[in-house]
C-alpha cells in the first residue's frame, strides 16, 4: 500500500527526506511539464523544474492540506515560471538596451575617431613651428614650460603659439576645410 501525498507531505514536514523524496519523484513530472509547456525550452524546463524542487523543500512547511497537494505544487510551478517569464523579459530589456548602448558607444568612438583624424590632418598643415608645438602639447600632453624645454623656447612663446594653433584651427572648422 503507497502513502498518500498528504501522508508523505506530513512526514516531510517532520523532517523525513525519504518521504520528501518520494513525493517529489511523484511530482516531477509536472514540474517538468508545466515548466515546459509555459517556457517551451527542454534545458530552461528542466533548470526550472529542479529550482522549483529546491523551492517546494523550502515550502513544504507552509503547505496546510487547504487543497490537495497537486493543486499546491500546480500553483507553486506556475508562480515560478512567471517569475522566470518576467526575468527573462527583463534581461530582454536589458540585453535590448546593452545593444543600444553599445551602439551609441560604437557611433561615438567612430565619431571621435573621425574628429581625432580631422584635427590631424589639420595640424599636419599648420606651420611646421606651430605643428610641433600643437603635437608636443595636445599629442604628448606636456605643459607648455615642458614643451618649450624641449623646443628650446620660451614657455610665453608655446602659449602663444598655441593660441594660434587654437585660432587656426578654429577657422579650419568653420570653413569645414579638410
Amino acid at each position: 500500500m503507497s502513502a498518500s501525498d498528504l501522508d508523505l507531505v506530513r512526514l516531510s514536514q517532520d523532517g523525513d527526506r525519504a518521504a520528501f523524496r518520494l513525493l517529489l519523484e511523484r511530482h516531477y513530472g509536472l514540474l517538468y511539464r508545466v515548466a515546459y509547456r509555459f517556457l517551451g525550452n527542454r534545458a530552461e524546463a528542466e533548470d526550472a523544474a529542479q529550482e522549483m524542487a529546491m523551492t517546494l523543500a523550502e515550502k513544504i512547511g507552509s503547505f496546510r492540506g487547504r487543497s490537495r497537494f497537486s493543486t499546491w505544487i500546480y500553483q507553486i510551478a506556475l508562480n515560478h515560471c512567471r517569475d522566470q517569464a518576467r526575468r527573462q523579459k527583463s534581461l530582454g530589456r536589458m540585453q535590448t538596451a546593452f545593444v543600444e548602448v553599445e551602439a551609441h558607444r560604437t557611433a561615438d568612438w567612430a565619431d571621435s575617431d573621425r574628429r581625432v583624424q580631422w584635427l590631424y590632418r589639420a595640424i599636419d598643415r599648420l606651420k611646421p613651428d606651430l605643428k610641433e608645438t600643437a603635437l608636443l602639447v595636445l599629442a604628448e600632453e606636456m605643459s607648455h614650460a615642458e614643451a618649450g624645454d624641449v623646443l628650446g623656447i620660451k614657455e610665453a612663446t608655446v602659449s602663444w603659439r598655441m593660441h594660434e594653433v587654437r585660432k587656426q584651427l578654429s577657422q579650419m572648422a568653420t570653413t569645414n576645410d579638410d
